[in-house]
């Protein structure tokens, strides 16, 4: 879409800029020459007419142009948006896997103490009835 609007708004500008170029001389009626042919005879209203659509051309292709660069330029906030939460997404996972290796590993292998909670912890699984009770 931005191809084709730089490329309407160029033809535009390129068939505008030949015609004045190449018909300078004025009178009711103009004869259109383009390098070195008459291809058509026009006159006032005819050349009015013909500045008002080639000015809607380069409007359509100046449109297109500019949308275009908006869409790739949402499209890119997007991806990169996307990105970055892919990436601390990523940054966190590796955050929660190293505080489950560290977890996982016995406390003399840390080289830490053991954290509070775990001196609340029974070391034993199972209870032995006490005798003489």
């Amino acid at each position: 879409m931005l191809i084709i609007g730089i490329l309407l708004m160029a033809a535009a500008a390129a068939f505008t800029a030949l015609l004045i170029a190449f018909n300078l001389s004025g009178g009711p009626d103009y004869v259109v020459t383009l390098f070195g042919s008459h291809p058509f005879t026009i006159n006032a209203l005819g050349a009015f007419l013909s500045g008002i659509a080639l000015t809607l051309i380069f409007g359509l292709g100046l449109w297109l142009a500019l949308g275009a660069a908006a869409l790739m330029a949402r499209r890119s906030r997007k991806r990169r948006v996307a990105r970055d939460a892919v990436a601390e997404r990523e940054e966190r996972r590796g955050q929660l896997d190293d505080a489950r290796a560290e977890s996982d590993r016995p406390s003399s292998a840390r080289g830490t103490t053991a954290p509070a909670s775990a001196s609340r912890r029974p070391t034993h699984r199972f209870h032995l009835p006490r005798h003489g009770h």
